[in-house]
């Protein structure tokens, strides 16, 4: 064995076995650390991409009502005295600013999560009030609204 500063081409270098498992140029970097988890395990983002669904059905819902397609029920006397086009206006503009507010809980908005509570809370009335047009449908979407007003009510766990 060659012994100074630099061995001789085809010599170990270092312990035996280290020319093996390191790579030249030295170890690899460490992986970086994984991204935070959410604080609130994910149910804001649930939420928020249910408002999403829940809005862009809600406009389609609309814009079907108000266009006076055949999907719906034609009802006899009902208590409440609008007509299925003026069912469809409520329902397709509820349905875009959930949307968007969805997309602001995506987002990390502060306020939208405000505006999706009381957006779902309106959702869960006007499908309450839907109910003799598409009674399955009416039930369904107000169990959805319902998650996402618990969703965006509950506040984030803190660890530690």
């Amino acid at each position: 064995m060659v012994s100074g500063p630099h061995p001789a081409p085809g010599e170990p270098q270092g312990e035996i076995g280290t020319a093996w498992s390191v790579p030249r140029g030295g170890p690899p970097p460490p992986a970086p650390p994984p991204p935070p988890a959410p604080p609130d395990g994910g149910g804001a983002a649930l939420a928020a991409v249910l408002m999403l669904c829940s809005g862009l059905l809600a406009v389609l819902q609309g814009v079907a009502a108000v266009a006076g397609d055949d999907v719906y029920a034609r009802t006899g006397a009902y208590a409440y005295r609008l007509g299925l086009a003026g069912w469809g206006w409520i329902h397709l503009t509820l349905g875009a600013l959930l949307a968007l507010a969805g997309a602001g809980v995506l987002r990390g908005v502060a306020r939208a999560r405000t505006a999706g509570v009381v957006l779902a809370g309106l959702g869960l009335v006007a499908q309450f009030l839907f109910l003799p047009y598409e009674p399955l449908w009416s039930v369904v979407v107000m169990g959805l609204d319902l998650f996402v007003i618990r969703a965006l009510v509950v506040a984030p766990r803190h660890r530690g």
